[in-house]
């Protein structure tokens, strides 16, 4: 086992269980750089849940302050981005229902939900250049338009490259599981879109530069770091 960085080493290359060991320890830094390199994989599967930009943002701010006032949870059994990623989608998934909850319980009152529209994010973000705009919008909304549980799947597999057992230990599914869903995910999407994707699906959804900086500053607040 890799020993902790001595006092004022850079934790920059650290290790999952150096980063965990440093963070138990109140290093706030070794929880920025958890942060930064989980962000935009985390980011993605949030949205891939509940298909809105301001609501995965929220979603993931939770799912790190829960993680990482848990830290002693993790036993290193599956990598730390596994441990992240099955507590995010765990935290979407029920934000999820608590939603359909009170939608239903208002429908059973004759109430009307109220429902206040989450504000969209600025979809100008310097990263998204004006040339990529039109494709990753086209594959955006076809990957929103998939049923849940193959959308989570395909943005596991293909837009985050994640393996077969990553994916399978993030949504606590079977690999052939894993690989039955992203069958029938890719056979939903229109053969024109499929045959686009590849070379600029990297840059979907994206969850980059001002943004992450800001997520990142905002649990370091509230964890006290």
């Amino acid at each position: 086992m890799a020993a902790l960085p001595m006092p004022g080493a850079d934790l920059a290359q650290a290790g999952d269980d150096e980063l965990v060991r440093a963070a138990r320890a109140g290093k706030a830094e070794a929880l920025r750089i958890m942060i930064k390199r989980n962000n935009q994989r985390l980011y993605r599967l949030a949205r891939a849940v509940l298909k809105d930009d301001s609501e995965a943002e929220d979603v993931l701010q939770e799912a790190y302050v829960r993680a990482f006032t848990h830290l002693d949870q993790f036993r290193g059994e599956a990598g730390l981005s596994t441990w992240l990623a099955r507590i995010v989608i765990n935290e979407a998934i029920g934000r999820l229902r608590r939603e359909r909850r009170r939608r239903s319980a208002a429908a059973a009152h004759g109430v009307e939900a109220d429902i206040l529209p989450f504000p969209r994010t600025d979809r100008t973000d310097p990263e998204r250049t004006m040339a990529q705009r039109q494709i990753l919008d086209l594959v955006e909304h076809a990957a929103d338009a998939l049923p849940p549980r193959f959308r989570l799947v395909f943005m596991a597999r293909i837009v985050e490259g994640m393996s077969v057992e990553e994916t399978a230990q993030a949504l606590g599914i079977r690999p052939e599981t894993v690989k039955t869903r992203l069958h029938r995910a890719r056979a939903m999407l229109r053969r024109e879109i499929d045959q686009q994707v590849g070379p600029v699906l990297l840059d979907a959804f994206p969850f980059l530069g001002r943004r992450c900086d800001r997520l990142t500053e905002a649990v370091l607040r509230r964890l006290g770091g």
